[in-house]
């Protein structure tokens, strides 16, 4: 039983220049959908927030006493 070559089709698949609207499905409801992500995951996004506002609030402070302790 030997191998018998088989003869295939190539498909290419291609977009149509007249086609204006392809990415138009990503923008539609932009606010909408980042609210309703954000009240599903709110937990996660405190936890992922919260140690970033608290790490630049420390570093803006900290530099601020610094430029007040070197005026003198």
């Amino acid at each position: 039983m030997g191998k018998q070559p088989v003869k295939m089709r190539a498909v290419v698949y291609a977009l149509s220049p007249f086609q204006q609207k392809i990415m138009s499905g990503l923008w539609k409801d932009l606010p909408g959908k980042i609210s309703h992500k954000v009240s599903e995951n709110w937990i996660s996004a405190t936890l992922l927030l919260a140690p970033l506002v608290g790490t630049y609030t420390y570093v803006q402070n900290f530099k601020e006493k610094e430029k007040l302790e070197h005026r003198y």
